[in-house]
């Protein structure tokens, strides 16, 4: 009687959340409406319920055990492949690999390049040091608009443009961060969020500037001995020698002493401190150093697309650049590329799923912090 008891009372409170939400909604969207949210709720209710079976548990601790093993298979090969040998031969593999590819599949491969040099600038801000950055977009946009005005109003060629829309941002970057990154969790969040956001209005407005809307045309191409940069084939070959250039950098900056600082910062800030870690300062570094390398970034796009725009520069730029350094692994350089390819390169093969393609990221990324909240490729922390 007692099990009898306790099923009806579970089953009870199953339709009661569902009937409370359709009786409510009834007077105001009508019965098939009505009726629709209570078949809705009713059936999250009962996979909230059976989530707590210790079945469901059992698969889940089944399934992640399986994706750390294959986590751990991938980064072994990584590892072991990351010979000079190995590095060699894959150079030239992305060297040859253009002559085999028409001009569409070209340009994906420069736009996957250009994705991976901004989740790599962004990795050392959130996957380093631990910063929630919503609006990383804002400093992609100053460094293509620093070149776009420079250029076309002042005649500024493209390899100085590059120092200098990095610079620029890195600027803004020390004016926001110095007042706003004592801030913490949530609260640094919603303060670039609202950059981003600010940012794109005040291109949007400043029309003797930014252009507003219509943006800036006719923005200077590169020119390397006198040869104007031009074709699918000259950017993508420039965008290349840019990601590997950023990649040494980042290995190289991650394995120093800073680089294990910002690991301490993001692991336990007061803990860093107590070493004798300058927090503040060192935050400021990894947000400075972010947001400069999307500023280049940010001055090769201009210099591409010889047009800029502020619909270039949307909150959902932001989010596809974060959602790769999540997806492959956060302070993971291989998992950061892994999550621009799967987010960039196989959207475009797919291209006839298009309408599916945020279906399928939130879905990816739902599964990924139930199974695997370090990503991909990311190590899994030890906690005591």
């Amino acid at each position: 009687m007692a099990i009898l008891h306790f099923r009806e009372k579970t089953y009870f409170n199953i339709l009661l959340l569902p009937f409370w939400a359709g009786l409510l909604t009834l007077p105001f969207t009508g019965i098939v409406t009505a009726a629709l949210i209570f078949a809705g709720a009713l059936v999250i209710m009962f996979l909230w319920r059976l989530s707590k079976h210790d079945f469901v548990k059992s698969v889940h601790q089944s399934i992640s055990v399986m994706l750390t093993k294959a986590s751990s298979s991938v980064s072994s090969l990584i590892r072991y492949a990351d010979s000079p040998l190995t590095v060699a031969l894959l150079l030239v593999f992305l060297i040859i690999l253009p002559f085999y590819l028409n001009d569409y599949y070209r340009d994906i491969m420069t736009l996957t390049c250009i994705y991976i040099v901004l989740a790599l600038g962004l990795n050392i801000i959130v996957g380093q040091a631990g910063l929630l950055n919503l609006g990383y977009v804002a400093f992609y946009a100053i460094g293509a608009y620093t070149y776009a005005i420079l250029s076309t109003k002042y005649g500024l060629s493209f390899w100085p443009g590059l120092a200098v829309g990095g610079g620029m941002a890195a600027v803004f970057a020390v004016v926001l961060g110095t007042p706003t990154l004592r801030l913490r969790g949530d609260y640094f969040a919603i303060v670039t969020l609202g950059l981003g956001e600010i940012t794109r209005i005040i291109l949007n407005n400043w029309d003797s500037v930014t252009g507003g809307p219509n943006g800036i045309s006719q923005v200077g191409r590169p020119v390397l001995a006198g040869y104007v940069l031009h074709t699918t084939f000259d950017f993508y070959y420039l965008i290349l020698m840019i990601s590997i250039g950023t990649i040494f950098a980042m290995k190289r900056i991650l394995a120093s002493r800073i680089g294990r600082a910002w690991i301490a910062i993001r692991e336990d800030e007061i803990a860093a401190e107590a070493m004798g870690i300058n927090s503040f300062l060192l935050k400021l570094l990894a947000f400075v150093l972010g947001s400069a390398w999307a500023g280049v970034t940010g001055v090769f796009f201009a210099a591409k697309m010889a047009f800029v725009s502020p619909e270039s520069f949307t909150f959902f730029e932001s989010v596809m650049i974060l959602c790769m350094v999540v997806l492959g692994g956060m302070g993971s350089i291989s998992g950061i590329i892994l999550g621009a390819l799967l987010l960039i390169t196989l959207p475009e093969v797919f291209r006839d799923f298009q309408d599916y393609r945020m279906l399928a990221f939130g879905a990816a990324l739902v599964l990924m912090m139930v199974f695997r909240p370090q990503g991909l490729l990311g190590s899994v922390r030890k906690t005591v």
